[in-house]
């Protein structure tokens, strides 16, 4: 029983997430955890699990004796967001650029490949796993303990909200080609290259949300 909890507390955490991202809440809602348990369908351990993972992201605040509460960042703290995450890629990419061994180009073709075969599905969520897959090899091949951490500690918190992008108008297509684009200059140890289209990368993404979200 302990070995499925955690799985059932990660997919409800993962729901909640694009529920905020799709704008189900609005910022300071307490979160009901009677009407949430029943819309899920579990008891109320497991949602609790996955309100405290929700709090641990910052998008939401457990308050003693009050309950938890959305903190939904507005469209600007999203930008300052997505500008802080560009700039981060893009540092990875260009230290990725000059480091990156021959067994992590083998991974992240390996990853490529396999966002592919999402793409080819259409399949919107399993494109996102494997697109962070992607993105996590760059930031460990940048050979920056430091920067890694932070870039994927950004990354988790943006997660619901680049996810969303993807369900854009041919934004799935786009995005796979924007990663041909960086393997390529992986590849050829173009650190110059690399950064500019792990930059563009991810500003596209700021502007496809809002665009999605309007």
């Amino acid at each position: 029983m302990s070995s499925t909890k955690p799985a059932t507390a990660d997919l409800i955490y993962e729901r909640l997430e694009e529920m905020l991202a799709e704008g189900r809440f609005t910022n300071g809602e307490r979160l009901d955890e009677v009407r949430l348990a029943a819309e899920f369908g579990v008891s109320r351990t497991p949602l609790r699990e996955a309100l405290r993972l929700l709090a641990t992201t910052g998008l939401a605040e457990f308050i003693p004796n009050r309950g938890t509460f959305i903190r939904q960042p507005d469209f600007t703290r999203l930008v300052e967001m997505f500008d802080v995450m560009a700039e981060l890629e893009a540092w990875c990419a260009r230290l990725a650029a000059q480091r990156i061994t021959s067994a992590e180009l083998l991974l992240l073709r390996d990853a490529a490949l396999r966002c592919e075969r999402a793409l080819s599905a259409k399949d919107f969520r399993e494109y996102y796993d494997e697109n962070a897959k992607f993105h996590a090899i760059i930031y460990s091949a940048a050979g920056n303990g430091f920067l890694a951490e932070e870039t994927r500690n950004m990354q988790r918190r943006l997660r619901p909200f680049r996810q969303a992008q993807l369900f854009a108008p041919e934004r799935l297509e786009r995005s796979m080609d924007e990663h041909r684009q960086i393997l390529n200059a992986l590849e050829t140890r173009n650190a110059e290259a690399a950064e500019m289209l792990a930059r563009a990368h991810i500003r596209i993404q700021s502007v496809t949300y809002r665009e999605v979200r309007r």
